[in-house]
């Protein structure tokens, strides 16, 4: 993943705030334990759901039944909103990810992947690879796709003392 042009929106920023730097954003994306992904539906209403993801090599990565609303939105609007953080006002760091969600199949990605939702999770997310998805075993092998977002764009909002709002954009994204 290619380093991002990092910036610090003084319009929405105390004025001793400094930018939260892309390390510091991955190592929160990297720690997060439930994140809330906004899609879209046929009809143009949003759908909002929580959901468990992973950062693997520059990428968020979650899985979903074909069965839920998520994957349906998808179908027709790989566009998505993937957010973390805390609901505190006063202290941490929310952020917000940018991107459009790719269904993954390569079993090389998902075992790379599968592991990682097994580390995060002490186990708890016991997930076998074939055919192109995730098999929760945990879950009498129910079967799961498996969605890569690529970040556009990320927002770091700084809410301790000073506040301030970082934007991450990524060389395809420089212009916006």
């Amino acid at each position: 993943m290619t380093e991002p042009v990092t910036v610090l929106d003084q319009r929405y920023s105390d004025t001793k705030a400094s930018a939260v730097s892309w390390k510091e954003t991955q190592r929160l994306l990297e720690t997060a334990e439930l994140s809330w992904i906004s899609t879209v539906r046929a009809d143009g209403r949003p759908h909002v759901t929580p959901l468990v993801a992973v950062w693997v090599d520059g990428v968020l990565y979650f899985h979903t039944s074909t069965e839920e609303q998520k994957f349906a939105n998808l179908r027709a609007n790989p566009g998505v909103v993937l957010t973390t953080g805390c609901n505190r006002w006063d202290e941490g760091t929310d952020v917000v990810v940018e991107g459009s969600a790719v269904h993954v199949t390569d079993e090389k990605v998902l075992t790379r992947v599968a592991a990682a939702f097994a580390g995060k999770w002490d186990g708890r997310w016991d997930l076998a690879v074939r055919d192109g998805r995730f098999y929760n075993r945990n879950a009498s092998d129910w079967p799961s796709e498996v969605f890569a977002v690529t970040p556009a764009r990320v927002f770091a909002h700084a809410k301790a003392d000073p506040r301030g709002a970082t934007t991450h954009r990524f060389d395809r994204q420089a212009g916006r």
